[in-house]
């Protein structure tokens, strides 16, 4: 009988077969994978069981063997009574639970009729203003069996009033709703930007909330922590972990700084994970994060195992999906649904096919739903619990997850908690440096995304997408506004936004409670904010994007040497740097693509003006005259391209600045291309677009005579 084979014979056969080939995969977060896995790397791991402590293998015992996860769809847009009717739709056809998408004039607490928000109504969710908005939403809806997941952060308290009292008058009192809303406003400071208060004003909110429903609401969860938007602004795994832990301790903090019993609010917590690509990853992802969740709140005091339960929401990335060649995001979409059901998800939605570049059809959201419903009903992964658990690869790769994140929630500890930690920036700047880091593999070809980079087709499929009539929504919106307001007691709305504003100012009173009184006498979504900015005031910051990340990664590049040329002849013939001013336009905080071009192009030598977030077009044409800059890159992620784009450009030449070139960059469809032409727009860069030539165009836009690379992006490849 021969000896068994150890690892160091499996690696000696393994170089002979690759030659000596090095075959550690170093992956963004710094783990050094090996090729092969072995009980060697698991002896001193013990996962435990599904449903005990601490939960790695599932918060439920039983798991999908007793029920399955629940089916998800992120939806709204325009009106409430199209999301309405998209939602009675896509429930009879399997869907279970509503996952409510609000627009970002909504999110930014402004009502539709602000001048702010011309370009935002109805575009990237469901503009809600009032309760009336609130009742036809959920119209024929039973709101006292359907669970509702709202995601929203910045006007979380009129958006809950306005649910509590829409229940209200349908007959369900506030006790029988259950659902989530996400209320998790730090993450807001690192990466999605629909804040509205600062930071301590806006705690106060989220401790107000956790208190409420904690006595009116016991089936609703009053927080969903949030590693999503980390995950989607290019947060590694190991940042989203951390950084959403770290929230969630905090959030648990303050909840007890105000006299809460942590065992009375915390089993109503629950958590929000992204779920990309790298499918092992992601699953030791979720075991390790109910690992950390499990130990957090055994070190604050919690008692009840269901307080030490980390139960979850997951979406599948958006970022991930492609313009190019589209029909391969049902493969994406696939494979990181099934890394969510397999790393133990409560709950999913999976994104369609089209929402790279718009609001999904009908057809594609069917195509999304069943791609739940094939892995539920027809793969059989229901039947076994955890059936990933005891994997050598996935235990060594959850303990080595659980082992960096606690690495950077002692930082946080460090700091004083995570507030602060966000008020210095510092969660920021790792996940902006972790962005820019993935596009460069990206633009390099390291990493490689099929159908971009990589087997890229000559011509690609056109695909419908669902166009939303900005100008319309809001005149509908702004009619429902009026009648509203013509027909309630003035007097008692009055005296309930004054006696909320009091509320804010001396920091007395329950917020939600003061916001459910002023919903019942009708006050708006904006009359509701503004009456606590007044108080707290609104919050503002300018970015500031990484440097040297573009420089290190192309310091050998030849292409990267060729444009850093190009900028340096333009700026002897201009005596100074060619100055780029990045704007964005509009209520749409997410950054990642603006800040990524701003701090590729400060690399390369242009001088980089970074415009602050959710500016008007006429802001952008003050800034830009001001700053005396030579081409203006507006950077649209929500749709508000084709109202506020022109309008800039408009303003330019009324100005009598026409010469100041505008591009166009971020979430832009193809069938939109010419008409942003047609309106002046210089360059167009979509999803997928390599960052160097956009630099490359940018430069023959501002009269340099750049050479194509030898394998040239096509302009508006992006």
């Amino acid at each position: 009988m021969t000896d068994k084979p150890s690892y160091s014979d499996w690696q000696a056969k393994a170089d002979k077969e690759v030659k000596g080939r090095d075959l550690t995969w170093h992956t963004l977060e710094g783990f050094d994978v090996k090729p092969l896995y072995t009980a060697e790397d698991t002896k001193d791991i013990d996962p435990g069981l599904p449903g005990f402590e601490p939960f790695t293998r599932g918060p439920y015992a039983s798991m999908y063997t007793g029920r399955p996860w629940t089916i998800r769809q992120y939806a709204g847009f325009s009106t409430a009574e199209e999301s309405n009717a998209f939602y009675r739709r896509n429930l009879a056809a399997g869907q279970k639970g509503l996952s409510v998408a609000f627009d970002l004039a909504t999110h930014r607490g402004y009502d539709s009729d602000h001048p702010r928000v011309v370009g935002d109504v109805g575009k990237a969710g469901v503009a809600i203003d009032t309760v009336a908005d609130m009742q036809i939403l959920f119209d024929q809806i039973p709101l006292d069996t359907m669970s509702v997941s709202m995601t929203m952060n910045g006007a979380v308290i009129p958006v809950l009033a306005f649910y509590i009292v829409a229940a209200e008058r349908s007959g369900v009192s506030q006790d029988k709703l259950s659902g989530t809303i996400q209320n998790d406003i730090l993450k807001e400071f690192m990466v999605r930007n629909t804040y509205i208060y600062p930071p301590e004003p806006s705690m106060r909110i989220v401790s107000d909330i956790i208190a409420y429903t904690s006595d009116h609401m016991p089936r609703f969860n009053s927080i969903s922590i949030s590693g999503y938007h980390m995950h989607e602004a290019g947060a590694t795994a190991v940042q989203e972990l951390a950084f959403t832990i770290a929230d969630g301790k905090e959030y648990a903090q303050r909840a007890m700084d105000t006299g809460l019993d942590i065992d009375a609010f915390a089993p109503r917590l629950s958590f929000f994970w992204g779920i990309g690509m790298n499918f092992f990853m992601e699953i030791a992802k979720m075991r390790a994060a109910r690992a950390l969740w499990h130990d957090v709140m055994e070190d604050l005091g919690a008692q009840n195992p269901k307080s030490k339960m980390l139960r979850t929401h997951c979406q599948t990335s958006g970022v991930s999906l492609q313009e190019q060649d589209p029909y391969n995001n049902v493969i994406r979409t696939t494979i990181e649904a099934m890394a969510a059901v397999l790393g133990g998800t409560q709950s999913l939605h999976t994104n369609a096919l089209d929402e790279a570049i718009a609001l999904p059809t009908d057809f594609s959201a069917r195509i999304a739903r069943n791609t739940q419903l094939v892995l539920e009903e027809e793969t059989g992964i229901t039947n076994v619990a955890d059936p990933l658990g005891g994997s050598y690869y996935v235990e060594a790769l959850t303990a080595k997850l659980v082992e960096e994140a606690k690495t950077i929630i002692e930082e946080v500890d460090a700091a004083g908690g995570m507030t602060q930690y966000v008020a210095s920036g510092e969660p920021k700047r790792r996940i902006e440096q972790a962005a820019a880091e993935k596009q460069t593999n990206v633009d390099r070809g390291e990493t490689v995304i099929v159908g971009v980079n990589k087997y890229r087709r000559e011509t690609e499929d056109e695909i419908e997408t669902l166009d939303i009539d900005n100008h319309k929504v809001r005149q509908s919106q702004i009619a429902r506004l009026e009648k509203v307001r013509s027909q309630r007691d003035e007097m008692a709305c009055q005296a309930a936004l004054d006696a909320l504003a009091r509320g804010a100012a001396q920091k007395e009173g329950n917020l939600l409670a003061l916001a459910v009184e002023a919903a019942r006498h009708d006050a708006t979504l904006g009359e509701i904010s503004s009456a606590m900015e007044d108080v707290f005031g609104r919050y503002d910051t300018k970015p500031t994007p990484v440097k040297g990340v573009y420089s290190k990664a192309y310091a050998e590049d030849n292409r990267y040497q060729q444009v850093v040329q190009g900028v340096d002849a333009v700026e002897q013939r201009l005596g100074r740097k060619p100055k780029i001013m990045i704007a964005k336009m509009g209520q749409d905080g997410h950054d990642r693509g603006a800040n990524v071009i701003a701090s590729a192009f400060a690399d390369m030598g242009f001088d980089v003006v970074s415009g602050p977030l959710f500016q008007t077009p006429q802001e952008t044409l003050e800034m830009a005259l001001a700053e005396g800059v030579d081409a203006i890159g507006a950077s649209s992620l929500a749709a508000g391209h084709k109202t506020l784009i022109p309008e800039l450009i408009r303003l330019l030449k009324d100005a009598g600045r026409a010469d100041i070139k505008v591009t166009a960059g971020g979430v832009i469809p193809q069938s939109d291309y010419q008409f942003l032409r047609d309106a002046g727009v210089q360059g167009i860069y979509g999803p997928g677009s390599n960052v160097i030539e956009c630099a490359a165009d940018m430069l023959r836009l501002l009269g340099h005579n750049m050479p194509p690379a030898d394998d040239e992006v096509e302009e508006a490849a992006e």
